[in-house]
Protein backbone atom coordinates (compact mmCIF):
# COMPACT_ATOMS: atom_id res chain seq x y z
CA UNK A 1 0.00 0.00 0.00
CA UNK A 2 1.33 3.44 -0.87
CA UNK A 3 2.19 5.74 2.03
CA UNK A 4 -0.48 8.27 1.05
CA UNK A 5 -3.16 5.58 1.08
CA UNK A 6 -1.94 4.32 4.45
CA UNK A 7 -2.18 7.78 5.98
CA UNK A 8 -5.62 8.28 4.44
CA UNK A 9 -6.90 5.01 5.91
CA UNK A 10 -5.42 5.84 9.31
CA UNK A 11 -6.98 9.30 9.27
CA UNK A 12 -10.38 7.83 8.39
CA UNK A 13 -10.14 5.25 11.15
CA UNK A 14 -9.14 7.88 13.69
CA UNK A 15 -11.98 10.06 12.48
CA UNK A 16 -14.54 7.32 13.13
CA UNK A 17 -13.09 6.53 16.55
CA UNK A 18 -13.16 10.22 17.39
CA UNK A 19 -16.79 10.41 16.36
CA UNK A 20 -17.68 7.48 18.64
CA UNK A 21 -15.80 8.90 21.63
CA UNK A 22 -17.22 12.40 21.17
CA UNK A 23 -20.73 10.94 20.98
CA UNK A 24 -20.16 9.25 24.35
CA UNK A 25 -18.72 12.42 25.89
CA UNK A 26 -21.64 14.56 24.79
CA UNK A 27 -24.12 11.87 25.84
CA UNK A 28 -22.61 11.78 29.33
CA UNK A 29 -22.91 15.54 29.58
CA UNK A 30 -26.54 15.51 28.45
CA UNK A 31 -27.37 12.63 30.80
CA UNK A 32 -26.33 14.78 33.77
CA UNK A 33 -29.16 17.21 32.98
CA UNK A 34 -31.71 14.44 33.52
CA UNK A 35 -33.37 14.98 30.13
CA UNK A 36 -34.40 11.97 28.04
CA UNK A 37 -32.78 11.79 24.61
CA UNK A 38 -31.86 9.51 21.74
CA UNK A 39 -28.38 9.62 20.19
CA UNK A 40 -27.40 8.13 16.85
CA UNK A 41 -24.34 8.17 14.61
CA UNK A 42 -24.30 8.61 10.84
CA UNK A 43 -28.00 9.45 10.48
CA UNK A 44 -28.85 13.12 9.96
CA UNK A 45 -25.29 14.02 10.89
CA UNK A 46 -22.10 12.56 12.34
CA UNK A 47 -23.81 12.60 15.73
CA UNK A 48 -27.49 13.40 16.20
CA UNK A 49 -29.32 14.07 19.46
CA UNK A 50 -33.08 13.81 19.33
CA UNK A 51 -35.85 14.23 21.86
CA UNK A 52 -37.60 11.10 23.09
CA UNK A 53 -40.27 11.86 20.49
CA UNK A 54 -37.71 11.80 17.67
CA UNK A 55 -37.33 15.54 17.03
CA UNK A 56 -33.71 16.55 16.23
CA UNK A 57 -32.35 18.89 18.90
CA UNK A 58 -28.60 18.93 18.28
CA UNK A 59 -26.53 17.91 15.27
CA UNK A 60 -22.79 17.49 15.60
CA UNK A 61 -20.15 17.40 12.88
CA UNK A 62 -16.79 16.05 14.10
CA UNK A 63 -13.52 16.78 12.30
CA UNK A 64 -10.36 15.13 13.56
CA UNK A 65 -6.85 16.03 12.38
CA UNK A 66 -3.61 14.47 13.54
CA UNK A 67 -2.06 17.83 12.67
CA UNK A 68 -3.40 20.16 15.35
CA UNK A 69 -2.37 23.14 13.23
CA UNK A 70 -5.13 22.38 10.71
CA UNK A 71 -6.82 25.65 9.79
CA UNK A 72 -10.55 26.28 9.64
CA UNK A 73 -10.16 29.04 7.05
CA UNK A 74 -12.98 30.74 5.16
CA UNK A 75 -12.71 28.22 2.31
CA UNK A 76 -11.99 25.24 4.58
CA UNK A 77 -13.40 21.97 3.34
CA UNK A 78 -14.35 20.99 6.91
CA UNK A 79 -16.41 24.14 7.31
CA UNK A 80 -18.18 23.96 3.97
CA UNK A 81 -18.89 20.23 4.12
CA UNK A 82 -20.65 20.86 7.42
CA UNK A 83 -22.58 23.82 6.05
CA UNK A 84 -23.65 21.74 3.06
CA UNK A 85 -25.13 19.03 5.31
CA UNK A 86 -27.03 21.59 7.33
CA UNK A 87 -28.28 23.77 4.48
CA UNK A 88 -29.42 20.78 2.44
CA UNK A 89 -31.06 19.30 5.54
CA UNK A 90 -33.01 22.51 6.07
CA UNK A 91 -33.96 22.68 2.40
CA UNK A 92 -35.41 19.15 2.33
CA UNK A 93 -37.11 19.50 5.70
CA UNK A 94 -35.04 16.91 7.56
CA UNK A 95 -33.53 19.46 9.93
CA UNK A 96 -36.16 21.58 11.70
CA UNK A 97 -35.56 25.28 12.28
CA UNK A 98 -33.95 25.94 15.64
CA UNK A 99 -31.94 22.71 15.74
CA UNK A 100 -28.55 23.41 17.32
CA UNK A 101 -25.72 22.78 14.83
CA UNK A 102 -22.19 22.17 16.12
CA UNK A 103 -18.91 21.86 14.25
CA UNK A 104 -16.39 20.25 16.57
CA UNK A 105 -12.85 20.22 15.20
CA UNK A 106 -9.33 19.67 16.44
CA UNK A 107 -8.26 22.36 13.97
CA UNK A 108 -8.22 26.07 14.72
CA UNK A 109 -10.21 28.94 13.26
CA UNK A 110 -7.88 31.83 12.29
CA UNK A 111 -8.49 35.20 13.89
CA UNK A 112 -11.33 37.18 12.24
CA UNK A 113 -12.29 34.22 10.02
CA UNK A 114 -15.95 33.33 9.54
CA UNK A 115 -15.49 30.25 11.72
CA UNK A 116 -13.98 32.30 14.54
CA UNK A 117 -17.01 34.59 14.41
CA UNK A 118 -19.29 31.57 14.90
CA UNK A 119 -17.68 30.51 18.19
CA UNK A 120 -19.63 30.85 21.42
CA UNK A 121 -17.17 33.49 22.62
CA UNK A 122 -16.78 36.67 20.57
CA UNK A 123 -19.67 35.55 18.40
CA UNK A 124 -20.81 37.82 15.54
CA UNK A 125 -23.04 36.09 13.00
CA UNK A 126 -23.66 39.42 11.28
CA UNK A 127 -19.98 39.65 10.32
CA UNK A 128 -19.59 35.96 9.49
CA UNK A 129 -22.47 35.86 6.99
CA UNK A 130 -21.08 38.28 4.36
CA UNK A 131 -17.66 36.60 4.57
CA UNK A 132 -19.22 33.25 3.74
CA UNK A 133 -21.38 34.77 1.00
CA UNK A 134 -18.30 36.32 -0.60
CA UNK A 135 -16.42 33.00 -0.54
CA UNK A 136 -19.39 31.09 -1.98
CA UNK A 137 -19.75 33.59 -4.83
CA UNK A 138 -16.07 33.97 -5.73
CA UNK A 139 -14.28 30.74 -4.83
CA UNK A 140 -13.31 28.40 -7.68
CA UNK A 141 -12.97 25.33 -5.45
CA UNK A 142 -14.54 22.35 -7.22
CA UNK A 143 -14.56 20.32 -4.01
CA UNK A 144 -16.65 22.94 -2.23
CA UNK A 145 -18.88 23.76 -5.23
CA UNK A 146 -21.89 21.66 -4.05
CA UNK A 147 -21.69 23.31 -0.63
CA UNK A 148 -21.54 26.78 -2.15
CA UNK A 149 -24.57 25.96 -4.29
CA UNK A 150 -26.59 24.75 -1.29
CA UNK A 151 -25.62 27.86 0.66
CA UNK A 152 -26.49 30.30 -2.11
CA UNK A 153 -29.75 28.49 -2.88
CA UNK A 154 -31.08 29.54 0.52
CA UNK A 155 -32.66 32.96 0.90
CA UNK A 156 -30.79 35.67 2.76
CA UNK A 157 -33.19 35.25 5.67
CA UNK A 158 -32.70 31.47 5.73
CA UNK A 159 -28.91 31.85 5.65
CA UNK A 160 -29.02 34.10 8.70
CA UNK A 161 -31.48 31.83 10.50
CA UNK A 162 -29.38 28.73 9.93
CA UNK A 163 -26.10 30.43 10.86
CA UNK A 164 -27.72 31.63 14.08
CA UNK A 165 -27.90 27.95 15.05
CA UNK A 166 -24.30 27.14 14.06
CA UNK A 167 -21.62 27.03 16.74
CA UNK A 168 -17.95 26.31 15.93
CA UNK A 169 -16.02 24.47 18.63
CA UNK A 170 -12.41 24.53 17.45
CA UNK A 171 -9.19 23.45 19.17
CA UNK A 172 -11.04 20.46 20.58
CA UNK A 173 -9.04 17.66 22.24
CA UNK A 174 -8.03 14.85 19.88
CA UNK A 175 -9.01 11.20 19.93
CA UNK A 176 -6.34 10.38 22.53
CA UNK A 177 -6.46 13.52 24.68
CA UNK A 178 -10.24 13.34 25.03
CA UNK A 179 -9.62 10.85 27.86
CA UNK A 180 -9.38 13.62 30.44
CA UNK A 181 -12.77 15.03 29.43
CA UNK A 182 -14.36 11.58 29.62
CA UNK A 183 -12.86 10.96 33.06
CA UNK A 184 -14.22 14.28 34.28
CA UNK A 185 -17.72 13.11 33.36
CA UNK A 186 -17.41 9.82 35.24
CA UNK A 187 -15.11 10.85 38.11
CA UNK A 188 -17.89 10.27 40.66
CA UNK A 189 -18.60 6.70 39.55
CA UNK A 190 -15.59 4.91 41.04
CA UNK A 191 -12.44 5.45 43.07
CA UNK A 192 -9.97 7.69 41.28
CA UNK A 193 -7.47 4.85 40.83
CA UNK A 194 -10.18 2.78 39.12
CA UNK A 195 -11.44 5.41 36.66
CA UNK A 196 -9.38 3.99 33.79
CA UNK A 197 -10.86 0.53 34.36
CA UNK A 198 -14.37 1.96 34.65
CA UNK A 199 -14.02 4.04 31.49
CA UNK A 200 -12.53 1.11 29.56
CA UNK A 201 -15.62 -0.98 30.29
CA UNK A 202 -18.04 1.86 29.60
CA UNK A 203 -16.39 2.56 26.24
CA UNK A 204 -16.42 -1.13 25.41
CA UNK A 205 -20.17 -1.25 25.97
CA UNK A 206 -20.63 2.02 24.05
CA UNK A 207 -18.70 0.75 21.03
CA UNK A 208 -20.75 -2.46 20.93
CA UNK A 209 -23.94 -0.42 21.19
CA UNK A 210 -22.85 1.95 18.41
CA UNK A 211 -22.02 -1.00 16.15
CA UNK A 212 -25.47 -2.42 16.81
CA UNK A 213 -27.04 0.94 15.95
CA UNK A 214 -25.03 1.29 12.75
CA UNK A 215 -25.78 -2.26 11.61
CA UNK A 216 -29.50 -2.22 12.35
CA UNK A 217 -31.78 -2.21 9.32
CA UNK A 218 -33.79 -1.07 7.53
CA UNK A 219 -33.65 2.00 9.78
CA UNK A 220 -30.99 2.75 12.36
CA UNK A 221 -32.31 2.62 15.92
CA UNK A 222 -30.72 5.25 18.14
CA UNK A 223 -29.29 4.75 21.61
CA UNK A 224 -31.66 5.77 24.40
CA UNK A 225 -30.35 7.87 27.26
CA UNK A 226 -31.98 5.29 29.55
CA UNK A 227 -29.63 2.63 28.12
CA UNK A 228 -26.57 4.71 28.98
CA UNK A 229 -27.89 5.45 32.45
CA UNK A 230 -28.62 1.76 33.05
CA UNK A 231 -25.11 0.74 31.97
CA UNK A 232 -23.57 3.44 34.17
CA UNK A 233 -25.63 2.23 37.11
CA UNK A 234 -24.61 -1.39 36.52
CA UNK A 235 -20.92 -0.46 36.28
CA UNK A 236 -21.11 1.69 39.41
CA UNK A 237 -22.42 -1.31 41.32
CA UNK A 238 -19.59 -3.47 39.99
CA UNK A 239 -16.96 -0.98 41.14
CA UNK A 240 -18.15 -0.79 44.73
CA UNK A 241 -15.86 -2.21 47.42
CA UNK A 242 -18.03 -5.29 47.89
CA UNK A 243 -18.07 -6.07 44.17
CA UNK A 244 -15.88 -6.52 41.10
CA UNK A 245 -16.59 -5.93 37.39
CA UNK A 246 -17.36 -8.97 35.27
CA UNK A 247 -16.38 -8.41 31.65
CA UNK A 248 -18.97 -9.13 29.00
CA UNK A 249 -16.52 -10.72 26.57
CA UNK A 250 -15.77 -13.39 29.16
CA UNK A 251 -19.41 -13.96 30.06
CA UNK A 252 -20.19 -14.54 26.38
CA UNK A 253 -16.99 -16.52 25.68
CA UNK A 254 -17.59 -19.75 23.78
CA UNK A 255 -14.91 -22.42 23.90
CA UNK A 256 -13.17 -22.83 20.55
CA UNK A 257 -11.04 -25.71 19.28
CA UNK A 258 -7.79 -23.78 19.67
CA UNK A 259 -8.39 -22.93 23.33
CA UNK A 260 -9.57 -26.49 24.01
CA UNK A 261 -6.44 -27.98 22.45
CA UNK A 262 -4.14 -25.52 24.23
CA UNK A 263 -5.38 -26.76 27.62
CA UNK A 264 -5.54 -30.49 26.80
CA UNK A 265 -2.43 -31.35 28.86
CA UNK A 266 -3.08 -29.11 31.84
CA UNK A 267 -3.14 -30.79 35.23
CA UNK A 268 -6.74 -29.91 35.95
CA UNK A 269 -7.79 -31.64 32.70
CA UNK A 270 -5.85 -34.78 33.66
CA UNK A 271 -7.61 -34.68 37.02
CA UNK A 272 -10.99 -34.70 35.27
CA UNK A 273 -9.99 -37.58 33.03
CA UNK A 274 -8.91 -39.54 36.11
CA UNK A 275 -12.54 -39.67 37.27
CA UNK A 276 -14.09 -40.34 33.85
CA UNK A 277 -15.68 -36.89 33.57
CA UNK A 278 -17.63 -36.57 30.34
CA UNK A 279 -16.23 -34.68 27.37
CA UNK A 280 -18.81 -31.92 27.84
CA UNK A 281 -17.85 -31.59 31.48
CA UNK A 282 -14.18 -31.31 30.56
CA UNK A 283 -14.98 -28.70 27.92
CA UNK A 284 -17.01 -26.69 30.43
CA UNK A 285 -14.11 -26.87 32.89
CA UNK A 286 -11.65 -25.56 30.28
CA UNK A 287 -14.05 -22.74 29.43
CA UNK A 288 -14.44 -21.74 33.08
CA UNK A 289 -10.71 -22.07 33.75
CA UNK A 290 -10.00 -19.71 30.85
CA UNK A 291 -12.67 -17.24 31.94
CA UNK A 292 -11.59 -17.16 35.57
CA UNK A 293 -7.90 -16.89 34.71
CA UNK A 294 -8.51 -13.99 32.33
CA UNK A 295 -10.90 -12.17 34.67
CA UNK A 296 -8.64 -12.54 37.69
CA UNK A 297 -5.64 -11.37 35.66
CA UNK A 298 -7.52 -8.23 34.61
CA UNK A 299 -8.54 -7.47 38.17
CA UNK A 300 -4.92 -7.72 39.24
CA UNK A 301 -3.57 -5.63 36.35
CA UNK A 302 -6.10 -2.88 37.05
CA UNK A 303 -5.51 -2.94 40.82
CA UNK A 304 -9.13 -3.87 41.40
CA UNK A 305 -7.97 -6.84 43.41
CA UNK A 306 -4.84 -7.40 45.48
CA UNK A 307 -2.75 -10.56 45.60
CA UNK A 308 -3.67 -10.86 49.28
CA UNK A 309 -7.37 -10.85 48.37
CA UNK A 310 -6.85 -13.82 46.06
CA UNK A 311 -4.78 -15.65 48.66
CA UNK A 312 -7.59 -15.36 51.20
CA UNK A 313 -10.19 -16.39 48.62
CA UNK A 314 -8.22 -19.45 47.56
CA UNK A 315 -7.70 -20.44 51.19
CA UNK A 316 -11.46 -20.30 51.65
CA UNK A 317 -12.04 -22.42 48.54
CA UNK A 318 -9.54 -25.02 49.72
CA UNK A 319 -11.13 -25.18 53.18
CA UNK A 320 -14.62 -25.67 51.76
CA UNK A 321 -13.37 -28.26 49.28
CA UNK A 322 -11.51 -30.13 52.01
CA UNK A 323 -14.67 -30.62 54.07
CA UNK A 324 -16.55 -32.09 51.11
CA UNK A 325 -13.58 -34.12 49.86
CA UNK A 326 -12.86 -35.71 53.24
CA UNK A 327 -16.54 -36.45 53.80
CA UNK A 328 -16.63 -38.26 50.45
CA UNK A 329 -13.53 -40.26 51.38
CA UNK A 330 -15.12 -41.26 54.69
CA UNK A 331 -17.96 -42.87 52.78
CA UNK A 332 -15.60 -45.03 50.74
CA UNK A 333 -14.40 -48.29 52.21
CA UNK A 334 -10.67 -48.90 52.25
CA UNK A 335 -11.13 -51.80 49.86
CA UNK A 336 -13.43 -49.86 47.51
CA UNK A 337 -13.01 -50.63 43.84
CA UNK A 338 -11.83 -47.95 41.43
CA UNK A 339 -15.34 -47.43 40.03
CA UNK A 340 -16.63 -46.49 43.48
CA UNK A 341 -13.78 -44.05 43.99
CA UNK A 342 -14.45 -42.35 40.69
CA UNK A 343 -18.15 -42.11 41.42
CA UNK A 344 -17.40 -40.41 44.75
CA UNK A 345 -14.94 -38.10 43.00
CA UNK A 346 -17.56 -37.04 40.46
CA UNK A 347 -19.85 -36.15 43.37
CA UNK A 348 -17.16 -33.84 44.77
CA UNK A 349 -16.77 -32.29 41.33
CA UNK A 350 -20.54 -31.81 41.11
CA UNK A 351 -20.44 -29.95 44.43
CA UNK A 352 -17.68 -27.66 43.13
CA UNK A 353 -19.65 -27.00 39.95
CA UNK A 354 -22.61 -25.80 42.02
CA UNK A 355 -20.75 -24.10 44.86
CA UNK A 356 -21.52 -20.46 45.60
CA UNK A 357 -18.43 -19.04 47.28
CA UNK A 358 -18.10 -15.38 46.34
CA UNK A 359 -14.74 -13.65 46.11
CA UNK A 360 -16.69 -10.56 47.16
CA UNK A 361 -20.35 -10.38 48.24
CA UNK A 362 -21.49 -8.74 45.02
CA UNK A 363 -19.68 -11.12 42.65
CA UNK A 364 -22.24 -13.76 41.74
CA UNK A 365 -20.84 -14.92 38.39
CA UNK A 366 -20.45 -18.69 38.76
CA UNK A 367 -17.50 -19.10 36.37
CA UNK A 368 -15.29 -17.28 38.89
CA UNK A 369 -15.89 -20.01 41.47
CA UNK A 370 -15.73 -22.98 39.10
CA UNK A 371 -12.71 -21.66 37.24
CA UNK A 372 -10.87 -20.86 40.48
CA UNK A 373 -11.39 -24.43 41.67
CA UNK A 374 -9.85 -25.71 38.44
CA UNK A 375 -6.95 -23.29 38.82
CA UNK A 376 -6.25 -24.77 42.24
CA UNK A 377 -6.47 -28.24 40.71
CA UNK A 378 -3.92 -27.15 38.11
CA UNK A 379 -1.16 -26.07 40.46
CA UNK A 380 2.07 -28.02 40.82
CA UNK A 381 1.47 -29.82 43.06
CA UNK A 382 -2.33 -29.42 42.91
CA UNK A 383 -3.92 -27.96 46.04
CA UNK A 384 -7.22 -29.70 45.41
CA UNK A 385 -8.44 -32.70 43.45
CA UNK A 386 -11.40 -34.98 42.88
CA UNK A 387 -10.13 -38.56 42.99
CA UNK A 388 -9.48 -39.82 46.55
CA UNK A 389 -5.91 -40.66 45.48
CA UNK A 390 -5.47 -37.71 43.10
CA UNK A 391 -1.91 -36.86 44.19
CA UNK A 392 -0.54 -40.33 43.46
CA UNK A 393 -2.64 -40.93 40.36
CA UNK A 394 -1.74 -37.58 38.81
CA UNK A 395 1.96 -38.14 39.51
CA UNK A 396 1.76 -41.47 37.69
CA UNK A 397 0.18 -39.87 34.63
CA UNK A 398 2.65 -37.00 34.48
CA UNK A 399 5.62 -39.32 34.94
CA UNK A 400 4.47 -41.21 31.85
CA UNK A 401 5.24 -38.12 29.78
CA UNK A 402 1.96 -36.23 29.58
CA UNK A 403 3.51 -33.18 31.19
CA UNK A 404 1.54 -29.90 31.16
CA UNK A 405 3.21 -26.80 29.73
CA UNK A 406 5.56 -25.16 32.22
CA UNK A 407 3.78 -21.83 31.77
CA UNK A 408 0.37 -23.25 32.68
CA UNK A 409 -2.03 -20.35 33.01
CA UNK A 410 -3.25 -21.44 36.42
CA UNK A 411 -0.02 -20.44 38.12
CA UNK A 412 -0.06 -16.76 37.25
CA UNK A 413 -3.32 -15.11 38.33
CA UNK A 414 -2.89 -15.56 42.06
Amino acid sequence: MRASNTFSAADSALGYLYQVRVALLWSLRRAKTGADFIVSLETLDDVTFESKGGTPEELLQTKHHRNHEASLSNASGDLWKSLRVWFEGHANGQIPAGTALYLLTTGEAPKDSAASLLRSEGRDVGKALPVLESVAQSSESQANAPAYAAFLAASATARRTILDSVVVLDRAPGVLTIDDDLKNEVFWTAEHKHLDAFLKRLEGWWLRRVIKQLSSSPQAVGILSAELEAEMSELREQFKQDNLPIDEDLVSFTLDDETHAAHADYRFVHQLKLIDASKKRVAAAIRDFYRAYEQRSRWLREDLLLVGDLTRYERKLVEEWELVFEAAKDEIEATAVEAAKRKAARAVLAWAEQASIAIRPGVTESFVVRGSFHMLADEAPPRIGWHPDFHDRLAEILNLGATPPKAAAGGDAK
